[in-house]
């Protein structure tokens, strides 16, 4: 009796690299591909159709990320593991990947033969990775939840006015603007300006405002 192909989801935008993955992939009698997705939307769509045993997933997908994608398989297919794909993804993305469940991360440059027989090693429960990198990254993913859960709670004790201040600084607007619309003078703002740069722990009020947005506290006019 044949034992059962690997089954393979693919998730990755750019269809030449897809498609040459793919081919690498098939040509191995004990791999299939059994779905190809482009976006985070067809990869969720795809995860129900049938049994998954590897998911090699790009980062970077036009609506959403590989994280995305990952937690969609696993909600589906509990034993499924999964593989990161990515060309420029930042350490602290590496570990929210591995934090949702990733075990291996290779550069889109890394020969498709490589690529394929890491597949065969993730299915069979074999590292693909340095367990002490996957370790630190894991440890950087936790640091980086209690630095947001701390800024959540910076933000939340900024005053009103401080807020109003970010806000109306996240508009665009300058000094003499955020004073005239706040009727108040310009050293007020500057002093509100100061006392949140303290608060935030950054130096410049373009750092406020990027952080600011990065956490949803204003959008960006």
């Amino acid at each position: 009796m044949s034992e059962v192909p690997i089954r393979v989801l693919l998730a990755e935008d750019h269809a030449v690299f897809r498609q040459a993955l793919a081919l690498a992939l098939a040509r191995e009698p004990d791999l299939v591909v059994v779905a190809q997705a482009g976006t985070v939307a067809e990869a969720r769509a795809l995860t129900p159709g049938g049994p998954i045993d590897v998911a090699v997933v790009d980062f970077d997908l036009p609506d959403g990320t590989g994280v995305d994608v990952i937690r969609a398989v696993h909600a589906v297919h509990r034993g499924a593991e999964a593989m990161l794909l990515t060309a420029s993804a930042s350490r602290l993305q590496l570990a929210q990947a591995i934090e949702a469940g990733a075990v291996g991360v290779f550069h889109k440059a890394t020969p498709l033969e490589e690529i394929v027989a890491a597949v065969r090693r993730v299915c069979a429960g074999r590292p693909v990775s340095d367990p002490a990198e996957l370790v630190a990254l894991l440890r950087d993913a936790g640091e980086a939840r209690a630095r947001d859960a701390g800024l959540r709670g910076t933000f939340e004790r900024l005053t009103r006015r401080e807020r109003e201040v970010l806000t109306l600084m996240a508009e665009g607007l300058g000094d003499r603007e955020v004073a005239e619309r706040l009727c108040v003078s310009k050293d007020t703002v500057r002093t509100h300006m100061g006392n949140l740069l303290d608060k935030l722990g950054v130096e410049s009020r373009l750092q406020a405002v990027l952080l600011a947005a990065r956490h949803g506290a204003v959008r960006l006019g």
